[in-house]
């Protein structure tokens, strides 16, 4: 099993816009057909309150709440829980499917991102749960630099952040600038 894939799975949903069945439909992966298709109205609610609780445990992560995180992955793995069993088409392909077979949507894929982040936590502890420091943003990613130094979820938000930053550096120094002048030019004597 690709436990990195279904952790990615758990950050998709936690990034993903879900508005209405359209938005939950595009969070499924081109191999997920049968997924697309078959979600519900219902499913937009369920997946609606998982993405909540999980960027619950993204935030005890980030903030150094691991006992926080285990618990509230604790009680996702209960409500979500894993049934692996063995599928596949002919016998060149068997692959591991983490729900029993005719699993609802939710049940299948919820059970598959929590799995997965579970798997992550244990493997490399919440620490690296991240949540983007561009505080426009917010999103949540899965820390894999060698060092845990990660600090935006994209190089977009990085680099958006770092030209704010600079550019608010040249604003507070051509203001101060702008002031040393405005006080020089005050305390010169006028002749």
């Amino acid at each position: 099993m690709n436990f990195d894939a279904y952790a990615r799975m758990g950050v998709d949903l936690v990034n993903a816009r879900l508005d209405d069945l359209d938005d939950l439909r595009a969070l499924f992966p081109d191999d997920s057909a049968w997924m697309r298709e078959e979600a519900s109205d219902r499913d937009v609610a369920i997946f609606r309150r998982a993405q909540k609780r999980l960027r619950d445990v993204f935030d005890y992560g980030t903030s150094g709440r691991d006992a926080q995180a285990v618990t509230e992955l604790n009680a996702l793995l209960e409500a979500y829980p894993v049934q692996p069993r063995i599928s596949g088409h002919d016998s060149s392909d068997w692959h591991m499917h983490v729900t029993s077979r005719g699993a609802s949507v939710s049940a299948e894929y919820l059970a598959g991102a929590v799995w997965g982040l579970s798997v992550w936590l244990c493997e490399y502890g919440s620490a690296r749960f991240g949540v983007c420091a561009d505080e426009r943003c917010g999103n949540v990613y899965l820390d894999t630099s060698s060092n845990c130094c990660r600090r935006f979820c994209s190089e977009r938000c990085a680099t958006r952040s770092h030209v704010a930053a600079h550019r608010a550096r040249k604003r507070a120094a051509v203001g101060e600038q702008v002031s040393a002048t405005a006080t020089a030019d005050a305390l010169t004597p006028v002749t």
